[in-house]
């Protein structure tokens, strides 16, 4: 048994959460840059405004029907998010975090009204947390998945469902008929691991809701499609195939990279910003305990934009697998420094940390030559332990430059609201 706990328009609750004003209203979050909409209310929903709509398409709706567009807050979001899975787990022993606003709730073992339990954990991240979620409670993951789906559904679209659903729903507790019924009236397309091409050539064949899919034949589904196909077919018809990761796999590859707000033309905020980068790059292969063999840095101009191209990248081997920050940068800007031209105006650069090994099979003290006959272990872990504790970049190395990257080559962020739960200054104040 597993329950699926997934916020609602995310992003888009987590700003109304701290502007109850905005309750009502046609709101968007905007990507990097306020490229594009990766958020919807249901209100821009109900307008017709697709995810990852371009801004500059869709903007006319501020004017003809009082659209609000937010840059991403992506602090706010991480916080209020850690908030939100810290109470999502009290409803079952076991948790996965699927994604930034979703989570899988293993339920073995759990007794009791599942339905009750569920929706006091749900009333409970509203009133503490202020994001209203949906919670879907099946036999497998993917039926979880799916129930998630119809309680949101059921909520946002009333007759699209049983009332009964709306919120939480449980398919476990449905008689045979009434899931039969619920099953066929939900498109295939909604299916987790149902891509788009999969989901054209199952119309074709004549499979179009999750009934028909549940009822094919998984030995003919593989031959068919795949043996991906055929797990999902298995799952919904309630067998276990996909379990539960507390912990995910580590990556073989970590990336840090970002469009600039605004062309950059010298190597002074080049430098700075792949820093960043190697910065980020490097806290992520500490918290996943890896250590990096090379360094990959890049940097390219915008393909739309007039004026010379300009496409090229480095990679730098390090004298030995590190994950220590200063190391990582020192490579990241020797990179830059080495593929840089003036003459371009440069619209995105990124830094990749590459042959990535465990740093548990590392032989450790074979030269510590180059970080002054001392080993930084501790020192990277006092780093991640302050700028966890305060927020990104409380402690930093010099040469990111973090005091003006806004006017050089940070991110456009012209509608971002405060970080309300991570900056003392931010705090919003109720006054009588």
């Amino acid at each position: 048994m597993y329950a699926l706990v997934d916020g609602n328009n995310f992003y888009v609750s987590c700003e109304t959460a701290f502007r109850s004003s905005l309750r009502g209203l046609p709101v968007v979050v905007l990507s990097n840059n306020d490229g594009c909409a990766i958020a919807r209310s249901n209100e821009a929903k109900a307008l017709g405004i697709k995810m990852g709509a371009p801004w500059f398409e869709i903007r006319h709706f501020e004017r003809t029907h009082g659209l609000v567009a937010m840059s991403a807050n992506f602090v706010l979001y991480g916080d209020l998010s850690d908030r939100m899975m810290s109470l999502a787990a009290g409803l079952g022993p076991t948790q996965e975090r699927y994604s930034i606003d979703e989570s899988f709730i293993g339920l073995h073992g759990v007794r009791g009204d599942l339905v009750r339990r569920s929706r006091v954990i749900r009333e409970r991240i509203l009133r503490w947390v202020g994001i209203p979620c949906g919670i879907g409670i099946g036999q497998t993951k993917t039926l979880a998945k799916l129930a998630n789906h119809i309680a949101k559904s059921a909520e946002r679209k009333p007759g699209s469902y049983p009332a009964e659903l709306a919120q939480v729903c449980n398919l476990c507790t449905l008689l045979p008929q009434d899931l039969d019924d619920v099953l066929a009236a939900t498109q295939v397309d909604e299916v987790w691991g149902v891509g788009r091409r999969i989901a054209a050539q199952l119309h074709d064949g004549g499979v179009h809701t999750v009934l028909d899919l549940v009822r094919m034949d998984p030995a003919t589904v593989r031959r068919r499609w795949s043996v991906v196909l055929e797990r999902t077919v298995r799952e919904l018809q309630g067998m276990e195939c996909i379990r539960l990761d507390d912990a995910p796999a580590p990556k073989n590859e970590i990336a840090c990279t970002r469009s600039f707000g605004r062309s950059v033309t010298d190597l002074q905020p080049m430098l700075e910003a792949v820093s960043e980068f190697a910065t980020r790059a490097a806290e992520k292969a500490r918290k996943q305990g890896s250590l990096a063999g090379q360094l990959l840095v890049f940097a390219h101009t915008s393909p739309f934009r007039p004026g010379p191209r300009f496409s090229r990248s480095a990679v730098m081997p390090l004298r030995r697998p590190t994950a220590d920050t200063a190391l990582l940068i020192q490579a990241a800007t020797a990179g830059m420094t080495q593929i840089y031209e003036s003459g371009y105006q440069f619209a995105k650069a990124g830094v990749m940390l590459l042959d990535l090994a465990p740093s548990a099979i590392q032989q450790g003290e074979l030269d510590l030559e180059e970080e002054g006959g001392q080993d930084r272990t501790k020192l990277m872990a006092a780093l991640d332990s302050l700028n966890g504790r305060y927020g990104k970049g409380t402690v930093h190395v010099a040469s990111t430059g973090a005091t003006n990257r806004a006017s050089t080559w940070g991110m456009k962020q012209e509608r971002r609201t405060p970080h309300y739960t991570t900056c003392w200054n931010d705090i919003p104040i109720a006054r009588a």
